[in-house]
Protein backbone atom coordinates (compact mmCIF):
# COMPACT_ATOMS: atom_id res chain seq x y z
CA UNK A 1 0.00 0.00 0.00
CA UNK A 2 1.01 3.95 -0.77
CA UNK A 3 1.11 4.32 1.36
CA UNK A 4 1.69 3.96 3.22
CA UNK A 5 2.24 5.24 5.94
CA UNK A 6 4.62 8.14 7.25
CA UNK A 7 4.45 10.66 9.53
CA UNK A 8 7.16 11.62 12.38
CA UNK A 9 8.74 14.77 13.07
CA UNK A 10 12.38 15.05 14.37
CA UNK A 11 12.63 15.32 18.09
CA UNK A 12 14.45 18.67 19.45
CA UNK A 13 17.43 17.83 22.51
CA UNK A 14 16.14 19.13 25.74
CA UNK A 15 18.46 21.87 26.74
CA UNK A 16 20.98 20.88 29.04
CA UNK A 17 20.94 22.66 33.01
CA UNK A 18 22.89 25.48 33.71
CA UNK A 19 25.44 24.79 36.58
CA UNK A 20 26.49 28.14 37.58
CA UNK A 21 25.16 29.90 40.17
CA UNK A 22 24.24 33.05 38.54
CA UNK A 23 23.41 31.57 34.87
CA UNK A 24 20.06 31.48 33.86
CA UNK A 25 17.43 28.58 34.55
CA UNK A 26 17.83 25.55 32.35
CA UNK A 27 14.97 26.28 29.46
CA UNK A 28 11.93 24.04 29.83
CA UNK A 29 11.39 21.06 27.45
CA UNK A 30 9.37 21.25 24.59
CA UNK A 31 5.76 20.66 25.43
CA UNK A 32 4.36 17.63 23.04
CA UNK A 33 3.17 18.32 20.29
CA UNK A 34 0.10 16.87 18.38
CA UNK A 35 -0.41 17.68 14.78
CA UNK A 36 -3.25 16.81 12.30
CA UNK A 37 -3.96 16.09 8.33
CA UNK A 38 -6.24 16.08 5.90
CA UNK A 39 -5.69 14.42 2.22
CA UNK A 40 -7.68 14.49 -0.69
CA UNK A 41 -6.53 11.82 -3.31
CA UNK A 42 -7.74 10.60 -6.73
CA UNK A 43 -6.69 7.12 -6.18
CA UNK A 44 -5.14 6.01 -3.08
CA UNK A 45 -1.80 3.77 -4.14
CA UNK A 46 -0.27 1.79 -1.09
CA UNK A 47 3.03 0.32 -2.44
CA UNK A 48 1.78 0.87 -5.58
CA UNK A 49 -1.05 -1.14 -5.45
CA UNK A 50 -4.12 0.80 -5.94
CA UNK A 51 -6.80 0.54 -2.67
CA UNK A 52 -9.95 2.14 -4.12
CA UNK A 53 -10.24 0.43 -7.49
CA UNK A 54 -8.86 3.44 -9.11
CA UNK A 55 -11.21 5.76 -7.75
CA UNK A 56 -10.56 9.26 -4.83
CA UNK A 57 -10.15 8.69 -1.71
CA UNK A 58 -10.46 10.86 1.20
CA UNK A 59 -7.34 10.54 4.24
CA UNK A 60 -6.51 11.69 7.64
CA UNK A 61 -4.33 11.27 11.09
CA UNK A 62 -3.16 12.36 14.15
CA UNK A 63 0.35 12.39 15.46
CA UNK A 64 2.01 13.09 18.90
CA UNK A 65 5.54 13.71 18.22
CA UNK A 66 7.25 14.82 22.06
CA UNK A 67 10.70 16.15 21.73
CA UNK A 68 12.38 12.62 23.23
CA UNK A 69 11.73 11.44 19.73
CA UNK A 70 9.34 9.11 20.47
CA UNK A 71 6.22 9.51 18.06
CA UNK A 72 3.01 7.76 17.92
CA UNK A 73 -0.37 8.23 15.27
CA UNK A 74 -3.16 6.80 13.77
CA UNK A 75 -4.41 7.17 10.17
CA UNK A 76 -7.21 6.50 8.03
CA UNK A 77 -8.19 6.64 4.51
CA UNK A 78 -11.16 5.13 2.61
CA UNK A 79 -10.67 2.22 0.91
CA UNK A 80 -12.56 -0.24 -1.69
CA UNK A 81 -10.37 -3.80 -2.18
CA UNK A 82 -11.56 -6.01 0.44
CA UNK A 83 -15.77 -5.26 -0.27
CA UNK A 84 -14.70 -5.36 -3.87
CA UNK A 85 -12.97 -8.85 -3.14
CA UNK A 86 -16.02 -10.08 -1.24
CA UNK A 87 -16.94 -13.68 -2.36
CA UNK A 88 -19.81 -15.40 0.23
CA UNK A 89 -18.80 -18.98 1.39
CA UNK A 90 -20.44 -22.37 -0.05
CA UNK A 91 -20.35 -25.46 1.86
CA UNK A 92 -17.10 -26.81 0.35
CA UNK A 93 -14.87 -23.13 -0.37
CA UNK A 94 -14.25 -20.58 2.27
CA UNK A 95 -15.34 -17.07 1.66
CA UNK A 96 -13.49 -14.15 0.94
CA UNK A 97 -13.37 -10.42 1.81
CA UNK A 98 -15.68 -8.71 3.54
CA UNK A 99 -19.01 -6.95 3.08
CA UNK A 100 -18.95 -2.95 5.09
CA UNK A 101 -15.07 -3.05 4.57
CA UNK A 102 -14.53 0.87 3.54
CA UNK A 103 -12.10 2.02 5.77
CA UNK A 104 -8.19 1.67 7.08
CA UNK A 105 -7.22 2.51 10.18
CA UNK A 106 -3.48 2.60 11.22
CA UNK A 107 -1.68 2.86 14.27
CA UNK A 108 1.70 3.07 15.18
CA UNK A 109 4.47 4.00 17.45
CA UNK A 110 8.01 4.03 17.00
CA UNK A 111 11.79 5.78 17.74
CA UNK A 112 13.52 8.36 15.69
CA UNK A 113 16.66 10.64 16.03
CA UNK A 114 19.50 11.97 13.68
CA UNK A 115 23.11 11.46 13.85
CA UNK A 116 26.77 12.20 12.49
CA UNK A 117 25.07 15.33 10.75
CA UNK A 118 23.39 13.61 7.58
CA UNK A 119 22.18 10.64 9.02
CA UNK A 120 18.82 9.83 10.62
CA UNK A 121 17.50 6.59 11.79
CA UNK A 122 13.31 4.98 12.76
CA UNK A 123 12.34 2.15 14.22
CA UNK A 124 8.93 1.30 14.99
CA UNK A 125 5.96 -0.84 14.83
CA UNK A 126 2.47 -0.37 12.45
CA UNK A 127 -0.92 -2.13 13.13
CA UNK A 128 -3.14 -2.21 9.60
CA UNK A 129 -6.52 -2.44 11.05
CA UNK A 130 -9.57 -3.30 7.75
CA UNK A 131 -12.94 -3.02 10.13
CA UNK A 132 -15.36 -5.41 8.04
CA UNK A 133 -17.98 -8.13 7.98
CA UNK A 134 -15.78 -10.86 6.78
CA UNK A 135 -16.89 -13.89 5.47
CA UNK A 136 -16.67 -17.40 6.86
CA UNK A 137 -13.37 -18.47 6.38
CA UNK A 138 -12.03 -15.80 4.93
CA UNK A 139 -8.37 -14.21 6.59
CA UNK A 140 -8.70 -11.15 8.09
CA UNK A 141 -6.50 -7.89 6.08
CA UNK A 142 -5.32 -7.19 9.96
CA UNK A 143 -1.63 -6.74 9.50
CA UNK A 144 0.95 -5.97 12.21
CA UNK A 145 4.49 -4.75 10.84
CA UNK A 146 7.91 -3.88 12.31
CA UNK A 147 10.18 -1.54 10.69
CA UNK A 148 13.80 -0.29 10.29
CA UNK A 149 14.88 3.02 8.34
CA UNK A 150 18.43 4.35 8.02
CA UNK A 151 18.59 7.80 6.11
CA UNK A 152 21.48 9.81 4.88
CA UNK A 153 20.62 13.24 3.65
CA UNK A 154 17.86 13.20 1.24
CA UNK A 155 18.18 9.68 0.48
CA UNK A 156 16.09 6.61 3.18
CA UNK A 157 16.38 2.76 3.05
CA UNK A 158 13.15 1.12 5.02
CA UNK A 159 12.95 -2.75 5.27
CA UNK A 160 9.30 -3.60 6.99
CA UNK A 161 8.99 -7.41 8.38
CA UNK A 162 5.17 -8.63 8.36
CA UNK A 163 4.76 -10.63 11.96
CA UNK A 164 1.99 -13.40 10.78
CA UNK A 165 -1.39 -13.08 8.19
CA UNK A 166 -0.38 -10.24 5.93
CA UNK A 167 -3.14 -8.41 4.11
CA UNK A 168 -5.54 -11.22 3.70
CA UNK A 169 -2.90 -13.80 3.05
CA UNK A 170 -2.71 -16.62 6.12
CA UNK A 171 0.51 -17.87 7.30
CA UNK A 172 2.88 -15.38 5.86
CA UNK A 173 5.30 -14.80 8.59
CA UNK A 174 8.26 -12.77 7.51
CA UNK A 175 6.55 -11.40 4.34
CA UNK A 176 8.79 -8.11 3.65
CA UNK A 177 8.51 -4.76 1.90
CA UNK A 178 11.76 -3.23 1.06
CA UNK A 179 11.62 0.37 0.09
CA UNK A 180 14.18 2.86 -1.42
CA UNK A 181 13.28 6.23 -1.68
CA UNK A 182 14.99 9.79 -2.22
CA UNK A 183 13.14 12.93 -1.43
CA UNK A 184 14.88 16.45 -2.77
CA UNK A 185 14.02 19.48 -2.07
CA UNK A 186 14.73 22.14 -4.68
CA UNK A 187 15.82 25.58 -2.95
CA UNK A 188 13.15 27.93 -1.44
CA UNK A 189 10.98 27.53 -3.88
CA UNK A 190 8.81 25.00 -2.44
CA UNK A 191 9.01 22.34 -4.90
CA UNK A 192 10.38 18.89 -3.80
CA UNK A 193 11.22 15.67 -6.26
CA UNK A 194 11.07 12.57 -4.91
CA UNK A 195 11.77 9.01 -6.78
CA UNK A 196 11.04 5.79 -4.97
CA UNK A 197 11.41 1.88 -5.82
CA UNK A 198 10.07 -0.81 -3.70
CA UNK A 199 9.74 -4.72 -3.31
CA UNK A 200 7.03 -6.40 -1.91
CA UNK A 201 8.29 -10.07 -1.00
CA UNK A 202 5.67 -12.62 0.60
CA UNK A 203 6.66 -16.17 2.23
CA UNK A 204 4.37 -19.16 3.58
CA UNK A 205 2.63 -21.89 2.65
CA UNK A 206 0.08 -20.15 1.23
CA UNK A 207 2.14 -17.97 -0.58
CA UNK A 208 3.52 -21.20 -2.36
CA UNK A 209 -0.20 -22.15 -3.30
CA UNK A 210 -1.27 -18.85 -4.64
CA UNK A 211 1.82 -19.39 -6.63
CA UNK A 212 1.42 -22.51 -7.95
CA UNK A 213 -2.35 -20.92 -8.98
CA UNK A 214 -0.66 -18.15 -11.08
CA UNK A 215 -1.53 -15.87 -8.25
CA UNK A 216 1.96 -14.55 -7.01
CA UNK A 217 1.68 -11.99 -4.56
CA UNK A 218 4.76 -10.78 -4.74
CA UNK A 219 6.04 -7.70 -6.79
CA UNK A 220 8.23 -4.77 -7.27
CA UNK A 221 6.58 -0.76 -7.90
CA UNK A 222 8.04 2.36 -9.08
CA UNK A 223 7.43 6.02 -8.84
CA UNK A 224 8.40 9.64 -9.76
CA UNK A 225 6.78 12.51 -8.18
CA UNK A 226 6.57 16.40 -7.56
CA UNK A 227 5.13 18.37 -4.43
CA UNK A 228 4.76 21.96 -3.92
CA UNK A 229 4.82 23.27 -0.81
CA UNK A 230 2.23 26.78 -0.60
CA UNK A 231 4.00 27.74 2.61
CA UNK A 232 0.47 28.06 4.60
CA UNK A 233 -0.24 24.16 5.51
CA UNK A 234 -1.58 23.35 2.02
CA UNK A 235 1.02 20.99 -0.43
CA UNK A 236 -0.36 19.65 -3.39
CA UNK A 237 1.41 16.67 -5.57
CA UNK A 238 1.65 14.65 -9.06
CA UNK A 239 2.68 11.19 -8.56
CA UNK A 240 3.54 8.44 -11.38
CA UNK A 241 3.60 4.80 -10.05
CA UNK A 242 3.87 1.80 -11.79
CA UNK A 243 4.58 -2.20 -10.60
CA UNK A 244 5.25 -5.78 -12.55
CA UNK A 245 2.38 -7.37 -10.83
CA UNK A 246 1.03 -9.63 -13.50
CA UNK A 247 -2.33 -8.08 -14.87
CA UNK A 248 -5.15 -10.81 -14.19
CA UNK A 249 -2.93 -12.72 -11.37
CA UNK A 250 -3.47 -11.66 -7.55
CA UNK A 251 -4.21 -7.98 -7.80
CA UNK A 252 -6.53 -7.84 -10.17
CA UNK A 253 -10.21 -7.89 -8.71
CA UNK A 254 -13.42 -7.55 -10.38
CA UNK A 255 -11.44 -7.65 -13.89
CA UNK A 256 -9.68 -3.76 -12.42
CA UNK A 257 -5.65 -4.43 -12.51
CA UNK A 258 -5.10 -2.96 -9.41
CA UNK A 259 -1.32 -2.26 -10.31
CA UNK A 260 -1.32 -1.05 -13.30
CA UNK A 261 0.54 2.37 -14.05
CA UNK A 262 -1.32 5.49 -13.05
CA UNK A 263 -0.82 8.94 -12.20
CA UNK A 264 -2.25 10.39 -8.87
CA UNK A 265 -3.32 13.74 -7.48
CA UNK A 266 -3.21 15.04 -3.76
CA UNK A 267 -3.74 17.83 -1.99
CA UNK A 268 -3.02 17.67 2.11
CA UNK A 269 -3.51 20.34 4.68
CA UNK A 270 -2.30 20.03 8.18
CA UNK A 271 -2.92 21.67 11.09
Amino acid sequence: MQKKLLVAVLGTLFALPAFAEDAPAAAAAPAPVVTSNISLVTNYLYRGVSQTAGNPAIQGGFDYTPASGFYAGVWGSSISWISDGYVAATPTTPGAGATGAGTEIDTYLGFRNSFATDFSYDVGFLRYNYPGNYADGAVKADTNEVYALIGYKWITLKYSDALGDTFGVSNAGGTSYIDLSASYALGDSGYTLGAHYGAQTYTGSTTDTLKAAGLDPTYKDYKVSVTKDFGNTYVVGLTYSSTDAKSGGFYTVNGKDLGKSTVVANVTRTF
